[in-house]
């Protein structure tokens, strides 16, 4: 079977049960999401099919609705089974918790991709004319949400059946790219493609470069929104937010996580279980007051930094239960802000002022969890750079690969 990329020219414009508490619905913007624009006007080739969907709770309209009710009452095609990615088909569900197969209160069977498996089998696939993927991401590639994506894509392939994109928004634009290019050997669940740690590309766009980059030539469908241009911020769009994992709370929370997700591979709190994860990082031992005064001196654009004790809740990984003295990263303007280089810096001083203490994350930890600088950075450089104190030269050349990567993806951008 001959396997070809086609995008949907769509150009009309057009769930679960109850909505998660996190789920804000907004009134309805300028911007309709992959799911309205395929509801409105189905490609015609899909028209009659029997559907699989890879979803959880952010895969929703403008109003809120859920996927899984929207395309269960949809007449054009008969949505048979549910997968549920990290964090489970509601999102609940901890970091690295296990991931049941299921059924949905729908009625649904809701297959498992996380854990024993992270992709769909071909038994799963069985009986489906089309594989659904509609799920936020954080426009990062640190995240699991683009290697599930990627997995399931070889999956339809193999099996010889579409996978269809219903593209929702970059919630940090579509203009900014930031960060290295991961490198061959380094791929892993946190990090599997070729691309810049934040690429600036939607999914559909991403999922186009990576079945034409990587050779994939699965029979790929993007579905693309109506409305949407790169300068947007989430905000923009008019689309609700809803926690994309359970401890990105807010949109702001995303502005951060880019930069400060790499605090997961380190024994500084990345602050899971705190008033603000990810927006602010600490350990009981830190100077946090001195770390922020030394951060806010190299007065960086687009942030600042304020000293904080907060705590952190039972049950998680760091300093349960503890109350840590941390920094707050606080934003003063988004578009100059690069949170990546900036957490980096960062790092690099809590371990200046904290030989003794500060220690990146065991090997051995490494193996049960996946959490490594290494598998977040894609690349064994910039441990390397931190102790021959050549940090700054290493990030001016990723920015040099962030500016390679935009030129090389810009042929897979579909919102010029």
């Amino acid at each position: 079977m001959k396997h070809t990329l086609r995008i949907s020219a769509l150009c009309a414009c057009a769930g679960l049960p109850a909505l998660p508490a996190a789920a804000q619905v907004a009134t309805p913007g300028p911007v309709l999401p992959g799911i309205e624009v395929f509801l409105e006007s189905p490609p015609p080739e899909l028209v009659g099919k029997r559907i699989g969907l890879i979803t959880n709770q952010t895969g929703i309209d403008r109003q809120g609705r859920s996927d899984i009710d929207l395309l269960r009452a949809s007449p054009h095609v008969t949505l048979v089974t549910l997968f549920a990615a990290e964090h489970g088909i509601r999102g609940v569900i901890p970091p690295g918790g296990e991931v049941a197969d299921e059924q949905d209160p729908s009625g649904l069977p809701v297959y498992s991709i996380y854990g024993g498996t992270n992709a769909p089998t071909q038994e799963m696939l069985e009986g489906l004319d089309a594989l659904f993927y509609d799920m936020q991401d954080l426009g990062v590639r640190q995240y699991t949400t683009e290697s599930t994506m990627l997995l399931a894509m070889k999956a339809c392939r193999e099996k010889g059946i579409p996978f269809v994109v219903l593209d929702r928004p970059n919630p940090a634009t579509g203009e900014i790219v930031e960060g290295n290019v991961l490198e061959p050997g380094f791929e892993n669940f946190i990090g599997i493609g070729p691309v810049a740690s934040r690429p600036g590309l939607t999914m559909g766009e991403l999922a186009r470069y990576y079945n034409a980059e990587l050779k994939i030539g699965a029979e790929l469908i993007v579905v693309p929104m109506r409305g949407w241009k790169r300068s947007m911020w989430l905000e923009d769009t008019g689309f609700p937010w809803v926690k994309t994992s359970p401890n990105i709370y807010r949109a702001e929370t995303a502005v951060h996580y880019p930069g400060t997700v790499y605090f997961e591979a380190t024994n500084v709190a990345e602050s899971r279980g705190s008033d603000m994860p990810f927006e602010q990082v600490g350990a009981p031992w830190m100077k946090a007051v001195d770390v922020a005064a030394a951060m806010n001196a190299l007065r960086l654009p687009g942030v600042r930094f304020e000293a904080r004790d907060y705590a952190i809740a039972q049950g998680y990984r760091k300093y349960p239960n503890q109350t840590v003295h941390g920094v707050r990263l606080i934003v003063t303007d988004r578009m100059t802000y690069r949170p990546l280089r900036v957490s980096l810096l960062l790092m690099d001083q809590i371990r200046k002022l904290h030989p003794a203490e500060f220690r990146f994350t065991p090997a051995e930890f490494d193996r049960r969890t996946g959490y490594s600088i290494e598998r977040h950075a894609g690349t064994d450089k910039l441990v390397k750079a931190f102790e021959d104190g050549t940090l700054l030269a290493l990030l001016d050349d990723w920015d040099r690969q962030a500016r390679a990567f935009a030129e090389k993806a810009r042929p897979y951008r579909l919102y010029d």
